[in-house]
């Protein structure tokens, strides 16, 4: 009957579809070029983690952002963090009133990294926070 026939196509479509995947899969260079190695994930330290949230959420909140009204722990800050971000907060704000909102936001970025850095992440005083791996 005709089911054999249909069987048959399916298995041929499979194994093409496999081999095309598998083909579409490896990596190849040019001939007489090495290829490239995959890029190595760096470690973020605890400054920089600290500076990316804490700028981050007191962006959120100078914005008007939907989430800036979370909590520092909803927010993953530890204490100090929060801290620093209320400090960051009220400087920017100041600011925005003299030099508006680009300026603000400026602003920010160079204090959560100042701060940040001094305090070695500011990761002090929260028994939820966990070095990054």
């Amino acid at each position: 009957m005709g089911t054999k026939q249909y069987t048959s196509a399916r298995y041929l479509a499979c194994a093409l579809l496999a081999a095309l995947a598998v083909a579409g899969c490896t990596r190849s260079s040019p001939a007489g070029q090495p290829a490239t190695s995959t890029p190595v994930p760096q470690k973020t330290s605890p400054a920089d983690v600290c500076a990316n949230l804490v700028s981050y959420w007191a962006k959120e909140t100078v914005n008007g952002g939907k989430w800036s009204g979370l909590d520092w722990e909803q927010k993953g800050l530890s204490n100090e963090q929060y801290a620093i971000h209320e400090e960051i907060l009220a400087a920017a704000r100041a600011e925005e009133k003299r030099q508006g909102r680009p300026a603000a936001l400026k602003l920010i970025d160079l204090q959560a990294r100042q701060k940040c850095t001094a305090q070695n992440g500011a990761t002090g005083s929260s028994e939820n926070w966990r070095p990054p791996k």
